[in-house]
């Protein structure tokens, strides 16, 4: 298979993407040659803790880095046989919203309280697919139906401010599938909801990917949630992708010891009243990313090379990357 066949499979490719942004104190490195591939009708998780990389990567999809002081300094995200890095602002709005969604991760700030939910989700009707006012609030009721809110018009002519956080996530949700796209990001669409409403999202989101053959690109820091909807994950540490692999084989044989931790940092019922493992100290600042394996001050397998050289990104097998030295030599226990 040639590499242009190759690439034209997946949905999304992004490429050695590599951003930084200008701070007073020099440059902060955010994202540092991110390579993913989702293909039509996955969902692929991009899990990390905060500071990694992920809102970045999704930003930099969606076209809304501000730049400056953001910088693209390389790479291709790759869409519907398109790059997207080189399309010009009147393009990248024909995309936006119309073949990719985007649900954010706190409703609230997103949905413009000036406007009532109804207004919010029919512009974008009226604007890509060119329907006329009551065609789109026909539309517009019944997208509320699908995502959960009912076929009346109560949550039609509500302010944003008179809706629950779950009402709001579903109101966004409508809107970010209002035009039917091929992609939707969901960047922690539920982190600011109890479990019960999780579940529900999750469900949600699930059944929406079937109905409308969608791709998601789901951003989340938690390996619970990311368990209940992932077909494929990759994992994101200070701008750079340490592994990507299917659910089971993430889950089952996890590779890199940063996911190992981050697995057993997750709570588990047949522990009960044992202490949770946690990962010492914290991401690196992008203004300070550490030199050879951005992991190596956190990791307690880390040797001299992995403070000296950057580890290679390999394939062991049926997709499962990682970069890592120390695969297969050494591992951490539960």
């Amino acid at each position: 298979m040639t590499a242009g066949a190759a690439a034209n499979k997946y949905l999304l490719d992004i490429q050695d993407l590599d951003v930084d942004f200008e701070q007073q104190r020099g440059l902060a490195q955010a994202l540092r040659g991110v390579d993913i591939r989702l293909q039509t009708g996955e969902t692929h998780a991009l899990v990390g803790e905060s500071g990694s990389g992920k809102t970045v990567t999704s930003m930099c999809i969606m076209g809304l880095l501000a730049m400056p002081p953001g910088r693209v300094n390389r790479g291709k995200i790759i869409f519907q046989k398109r790059d997207l890095l080189q399309l010009n602002e009147n393009e990248r709005r024909k995309v936006r919203g119309k073949d990719i969604g985007m649900i954010f991760q706190e409703p609230g700030k997103y949905l413009n309280p000036a406007y009532k939910i109804g207004e919010q989700i029919t512009e974008s009707l009226i604007l890509h697919l060119k329907m006329k006012k009551k065609a789109a609030t026909e539309n517009a009721l019944d997208l509320l139906n699908l995502v959960g809110l009912g076929k009346n018009r109560r949550v039609l002519k509500s302010y944003p401010h008179e809706l629950s956080g779950g009402m709001k996530q579903r109101a966004m949700i409508a809107m970010a599938i209002a035009c039917h796209p091929a992609l939707l990001i969901a960047d922690e669409p539920t982190t600011a909801l109890d479990v019960t409403l999780q579940l529900q999202i999750l469900r949600l989101l699930l059944k929406l990917k079937e109905k409308f053959a969608m791709g998601i690109l789901f951003i989340s820091h938690d390996l619970g949630v990311v368990k209940e909807i992932a077909d494929r994950i990759s994992v994101i540490y200070a701008g750079k992708i340490i592994e990507s692999a299917t659910k089971s084989q993430l889950f089952e044989n996890p590779l890199h010891p940063y996911t190992k931790l981050l697995l057993l940092s997750i709570p588990d019922a047949t522990k009960r009243g044992e202490r949770l493992r946690a990962i010492p100290g914290t991401v690196p600042d992008a203004e300070d990313v550490p030199p050879g394996c951005s992991f190596h001050p956190r990791c307690p397998l880390a040797e001299d090379e992995c403070r000296d050289a950057i580890p290679p990104d390999i394939d062991y097998g049926d997709g499962h990357q990682a970069a890592c030295f120390l695969i297969g030599r050494k591992w951490i226990h539960s």
